[in-house]
């Protein structure tokens, strides 16, 4: 595999490790994933549910955990450690600031267009720190107009783009029409934000990577993806069955137990289709259901916790701490491939070992080529 290059980020393996929240994705996973050449990540929302009394102030709350996952993982690696901070999020601002003052080498935001940022994103960009800035789009149409609007009105552009595919786990950019639609491939999008980047490549003089995302569970998915030109994935389902893993041992038996008929689309509290492992909690809300909703703080823009069946945070949060009669678990479209909890390491063994061998095929494979065009000819 070739490393992953985000100007002057160089990842060995490249591979960024998905935000996964509420609590999926903390310090401990992140730091493992760093630790083995890969890009950890950390995701911030609603990361202040982790604290005892976030109830009382729930903004404040999520800064001062971040700042305590950010400062844990920098105790246990020296490799490259990132934030996911979801554009949906009510303080947004808040968590890309607490991410570039505690030195995070780089932030990745979707669940929105992230186009107006503080002014302590852009005077990083500008060289005063050094936290990069990748936004998730869906499509090349929304990766240039993100990229035309930070160079319109701030003279700098984001350091790569995150393209997710619409067989990611939790929250989708898609409508559900379009996720099981062949023109709303990852395969089809990648080749077209790759040509999307290129006059901004050219301008700024940098390279813009392309980092492929949702769906990727194996060695053989990087391989294919890197051949279409992406130059590095980002995962998160593969990682929740580890050891590392900040989730609980409930949460990770659910990939473990889910089968291909278990892993489903569900309409969340926010407006966005997700895709989750069903359970009966899910199947009490789609009997429509209601778990009553004491709403100690709007955390998502887009929440009305006066109609929603649930509060989705306190879901999340039950969930990865076992409690899945109170919660459910979200999932990428390949979580029922789990068969057994590893760690960290012996993941990225096996998708070595599974580049590899995809290589190995393919080397085959180009050398038989002409010996097979001669026998045809012989014929």
């Amino acid at each position: 595999m070739k490393r992953l290059k985000i100007g002057n980020l160089e990842a060995k393996i490249p591979v960024i490790q998905g935000g996964m929240g509420v609590a999926i994705s903390l310090s401990g996973l992140a730091a493992a994933v760093a630790n083995e050449g890969g890009i950890g990540i950390i995701s911030s929302a609603a990361i202040g549910m982790l604290l005892p009394d976030f109830a009382k102030d729930f903004r404040n709350a999520n800064k001062q955990a971040l700042r305590n996952e950010i400062r844990k993982a920098r105790t246990k690696t020296a490799g490259i450690i990132g934030v996911n901070v979801m554009m949906a999020l009510t303080d947004y601002e808040d968590h890309l600031i607490v991410s570039v003052e505690e030195g995070a080498d780089l932030i990745i935001s979707g669940a929105g267009l992230p186009l107006r940022m503080p002014a302590e994103v852009i005077r990083d960009k500008k060289g005063e720190n050094k936290t990069k800035f990748l936004p998730i789009v869906s499509s090349a149409k929304a990766a240039a107009l993100i990229f035309r609007y930070w160079e319109s009105h701030y003279g700098v552009i984001p350091d790569g783009v995150v393209v997710e595919g619409p067989k990611a786990g939790g929250h989708l950019g898609y409508k559900k029409s379009q996720i099981e639609n062949p023109d709303f491939t990852i395969e089809k999008i990648i080749p077209a934000v790759i040509e999307a980047m290129k006059p901004f490549e050219k301008r700024f003089k940098k390279n813009l990577p392309v980092i492929a995302a949702g769906g990727i569970y194996s060695g053989s998915d990087i391989f294919r993806l890197m051949r279409l030109g992406a130059q590095g994935v980002q995962m998160a389902t593969r990682f929740v069955p580890t050891y590392e893993c900040d989730a609980s041992p409930e949460f990770k038996e659910a990939y473990i137990n889910s089968s291909p008929r278990d892993i489903v689309l569900i309409d969340s509290p926010v407006g966005l289709p997700g895709r989750a492992i069903n359970n009966q909690f899910l199947k009490d809300v789609s009997a429509g259901k209601k778990h009553p909703v004491q709403c100690p703080w709007q955390c998502l823009k887009t929440c009305d916790y006066k109609k929603a069946p649930y509060c989705i945070s306190l879901a999340l949060i039950n969930a990865a701490r076992g409690k899945l009669k109170n919660g459910f678990v979200f999932a990428g479209n390949n979580a029922f491939k789990t068969t057994k909890i590893q760690s960290v390491r012996e993941v990225f063994q096996s998708l070595k070992a599974e580049f590899e061998g995809s290589l190995f095929h393919e080397v085959i494979k180009s050398r038989m080529q002409p010996k097979q065009r001669l026998q045809k000819i012989a014929v």
